[in-house]
């Protein structure tokens, strides 16, 4: 028997120093990665960038076009390597406008295979910096193994278009299909009581009902034959086709398809939706012949869109006027959120320091938000407001989707920019309250107690909801309605009547909130950095970023595993269970991360197109 226990106790001390020397390996590779980060970044900071002369700019987007790069977790990074992967849009846009007057690059090359979440928005915005740069007479190619909608119409911006042999053109138009939980939530018995202002305001019906709503219905239907109108009309225009050709690729496709035994290559071919079928080394093989070869001659002529913006900024000269560009992205949340979320209190200190820096002389203020809590929506706008107070211009851009909370905090500006697809407006409130007592009744669970008043625990989600208090909660989300149609009506210069004209929660595409004074300017967001130095009176000026200060062990692990890490081009994009999966976790994590302290919400039902 004292054999037995001498043997436990051994393999138990084992597995304990096992355990201890597992987390000392840890720590000690932990230290080190730092340490190589420290060493990689001196090393990079210390190399000055080359740009060939007669290059191209390889234009190849990874992953999701957003504004501000979001925060990968620390485990996350050395658990996978990389995060998800991201393409600022600043980068993009910077190193097209630079491109476009650069004597050492003669074309642009477009690679859309590694790109994944592009609104519709975000894809007119690089759209018209292409354009721009082919004005200036430059050449641009593009191929892709495939094109998705989103990849298609970026690809279609070039004056040559190549796709795989075995690939295909998948346009098929827009739509919307929302999951609906009443059915599951009555199984489960849990109520949801919602206060809302605005026929139009769609987001809790998910929860309410088990249908669209008719004026949902009516609404989105409006919304989805609008930007497919854009949408057409872009594709047309960019391959000179009438819109019709496009309507009839979509709506005869099956047959065409049968026409074609199958080949969508050839069919798109065919339809003239792009201009040549070849694998990707027999167009590598062509670019070389048309740009001359690489230095080590296995390739064309080329720069990375990374390497060539580190030499743009490296040779450009500093300058006394700046403009400061603010990012609002995600969800807006009360407090300090790190980058990825819209953090009240983060982006009002943010603001506040451009406001006190002497040397930036104007604001302008990037947003792709469907909004979220409404008093930290208030808290930026009034900041913005203090900034317009102290004689510095501000100046909204507004991305693929700015509406609710997003168009809430635009009102602080003395200008508003949006691109002709951007969704904004929806302007309406509400809240939810969940009552979780029959559910609870069920579990053999019951509540009592005693309270000093009726309204002492009446937002107890185990006990029904008291009609004083739903009462009341009408109350507090009217009073919030009428102070988003104030806020409204006094930034856009406009009647509390007219306001009401355009609101209730509607949605409104950026051209169709241009016309009814929403919106100042139809264009994107170097159009509203020259508005706001405009504005200052700023003729030669920089640009500078402020974002959200991480961490320094969050800066040293991403630019680790930015530097040495796996590339983030070598991240497969996920299929479509997995897109819908990670959307799910999305949503939900969002709604787990509400905290306005009065539960007041001004948020859209609505994501980039």
């Amino acid at each position: 028997m004292a054999e037995v226990r001498k043997g436990r106790l051994r393999r138990w001390i084992g597995a304990l120093w096992g355990l201890v020397d597992g987390l000392r390996r840890f720590t000690v590779n932990l230290i080190f990665l730092l340490f190589m980060a420290v060493v990689l970044a001196w090393i990079f900071a210390t190399q000055t960038p080359q740009v060939p002369e007669g290059a191209a700019l390889l234009l190849a987007p990874g992953g999701d076009l957003v504004e501000e790069n979001s925060v990968t977790s620390p485990l996350t990074l050395l658990r996978e390597g990389a995060g998800h992967p991201e393409s600022p849009m600043s980068d993009l846009i910077e190193a097209l406008t630079a491109a476009r007057t650069d004597n050492r690059i003669r074309a642009l090359v477009i690679d859309t295979d590694k790109l994944e979440g592009a609104g519709l928005a975000k894809v007119e915005e690089l759209r018209r910096a292409i354009a721009d740069f082919r004005a200036a007479g430059k050449s641009v190619y593009a191929w892709g193994s495939r094109f998705d909608q989103a990849q298609y119409l970026l690809a279609a911006s070039a004056e040559e278009v190549t796709l795989a042999p075995d690939g295909h053109v998948l346009v098929r138009g827009f739509a919307r299909y929302t999951s609906y939980f009443k059915g599951l939530l009555d199984k489960l018995g849990i109520k949801i009581h919602v206060f809302k202002v605005g026929t139009w305001k769609s987001f809790t019906e998910p929860y309410t009902r088990d249908t669209m709503s008719e004026e949902d219905r009516l609404a989105t239907t409006d919304l989805l034959q609008q930007a497919w109108s854009l949408f057409r009309q872009g594709v047309a225009e960019s391959r000179k086709l009438p819109v019709e050709a496009v309507d009839r690729y979509v709506a005869d496709f099956p047959e065409a398809l049968a026409a074609v035994q199958g080949d969508t290559a050839r069919l798109a071919l065919e339809t003239k939706l792009v201009d040549a079928v070849l694998p990707k080394d027999a167009w590598e093989a062509r670019l070389k012949e048309r740009l001359g070869a690489s230095a080590d001659g296995k390739g064309f002529k080329q720069v990375s869109l990374p390497a060539y913006l580190d030499a743009v900024r490296a040779a450009r000269p500093p300058l006394t006027g700046k403009v400061a560009v603010l990012v609002a992205q995600g969800t807006i949340l009360d407090g300090e959120q790190p980058p990825g979320a819209v953090g009240g209190d983060t982006l009002a200190r943010i603001i506040q320091a451009a406001r006190e820096d002497d040397q930036v002389k104007a604001v302008v203020l990037r947003i792709d938000s469907p909004g979220g809590s409404a008093y930290a929506s208030e808290v930026i706008r009034r900041e913005l407001e203090l900034t317009r107070q102290a004689g510095k211009p501000v100046v909204a851009s507004l991305s693929a989707v700015a509406a609710s909370g997003g168009y809430w905090i635009a009102t602080g500006a003395d200008e508003i920019w949006a691109s002709p697809s951007t969704l904004t407006g929806s302007i309406g409130i509400f809240a939810m309250f969940p009552d979780i007592s029959e559910p609870l009744s069920r579990l053999g669970i019951t509540v009592d107690g005693v309270a000093t008043s009726s309204l002492a625990g009446a937002l107890d989600p185990r006990r029904p909801l008291d009609p004083a208090a739903a009462e009341a909660m009408q109350w507090g989300i009217r009073h919030g309605y009428n102070r988003f149609i104030q806020r409204v009506a006094e930034g856009r210069r406009l009647s509390v009547e007219d306001v009401e004209k355009v609101a209730q929660g509607r949605v409104w595409l950026g051209v169709e909130a241009h016309a009814r004074g929403l919106v100042d300017k139809l264009g994107g967001f170097e159009q509203a950095v020259a508005a706001a130095a405009q504005r200052a009176g700023l003729e030669r000026f920089e640009v500078i970023r402020a974002e959200t200060e991480l961490p320094v062990r969050d800066r040293l692990l991403r630019h680790l595993f930015e530097t040495v890490g796996p590339s983030r081009e070598l991240v497969s994009p996920p299929g479509p269970v997995g897109r819908l999966v990670a959307n799910f976790e999305t949503r939900a994590g969002d709604l787990l991360r509400w905290n306005d302290p009065n539960h007041v919400y001004a948020h859209c039902l609505c994501g980039g197109l």
